[in-house]
């Protein structure tokens, strides 16, 4: 039983490589198929073991002209020039808008910290006044005092979410 699952992993083993050498060989090169001492069937361009079967091997399809696969690598170049530039352009575009929403959410931060600044004047401050266009000081009475402060905490409630 031991020495049957043997040559069964070396059979197994074997498939691969001979496919292998089969399909490298495009029909310029020699296969040859023998049995090793253990009786092995083995495959191979350069047989070590002597008498070995020489395997008459054709590529399945033939090999284009050098024009045709200079064309096709030519196209083939233009496509991935093509998607390289697409890539980067898109990568581009990503961190161009990954900068803009952190310039976004910058300029929200600052204009919070001003709203809360004016909020926290607005609520301390016993007297609260505005500036006329001559100079001068108006100082605004009880509910103009009451709407600035309403006014200053809905800006920083719109700033500060």
């Amino acid at each position: 039983m031991l020495r049957s699952a043997s040559k069964l992993t070396i059979f197994c083993a074997a498939i691969p490589v001979a496919w292998a050498l089969l399909a490298g060989t495009a029909g310029a090169a020699d296969v040859y198929k023998y049995k090793d001492d253990k009786g092995n069937t083995l495959y191979t361009d350069k047989p070590v073991a002597l008498p070995a079967e020489r395997l008459n091997v054709q590529p399945t399809r033939k090999s284009d002209s050098p024009s045709a696969s200079t064309a096709s690598a030519n196209d083939e170049l233009k496509r991935m020039q093509d998607a390289d530039a697409a890539r980067k352009q898109d990568a581009a575009a990503k961190a161009e808008e990954k900068q803009s929403a952190a310039s976004t959410a910058k300029d929200k931060a600052e204009r919070c910290t001003k709203a809360r600044d004016a909020y926290e004047k607005m609520i301390v401050s016993r007297k609260i006044y505005e500036n006329q266009p001559d100079g001068q000081r108006r100082f605004l009475s009880a509910e103009e005092m009451d709407a600035a402060r309403a006014s200053a905490k809905t800006n920083m409630d719109t700033w500060c979410k």
